[in-house]
């Protein structure tokens, strides 16, 4: 059974630095891309960034380019979501997903953490 568990949201101040973590347990990931996504109340989920974790190339979104940058540790099977320069129009709960890289869709998701930056 597939399970990704992420931590490390909170409250933060604007310009502040923030690191979210994805765990991920269930079956091995080879061949799999891990995405990160958000989503504020009243609005769509937005995509923040994926990386492959075969592979190691990373693709974000528009509005985190350059302050956000997506890793990961094959040993641990956790991937990282590191949050540079944080914004109050960055605060969402966010999730990590996983799909098989000849998919589209998502298929596995996480809870969610809370992240909420301050003016």
């Amino acid at each position: 059974q597939v399970q990704l568990v992420e931590s490390g949201g909170g409250l933060v101040q604007a310009g502040e630095s923030l690191r979210l973590s994805c765990a991920a347990s269930g079956r091995t990931f080879s061949g799999y891309v891990m995405g990160w996504f958000r989503q504020a109340p009243g609005k769509e989920r937005e995509f923040v960034g994926s990386i492959n974790w075969s592979f190691g190339d990373t693709y974000y979104g528009d509005s985190v380019k350059g302050r956000f940058t997506i890793s990961r540790d094959n040993a641990k099977k956790t991937v990282y979501l590191q949050m540079n320069s944080l914004r109050p129009e960055d605060t969402a709960v966010y999730y990590c997903a996983a799909r098989h890289s000849s998919q589209h869709e998502y298929r596995y998701w996480g809870q969610g953490t809370q992240v909420t930056v301050s003016s």
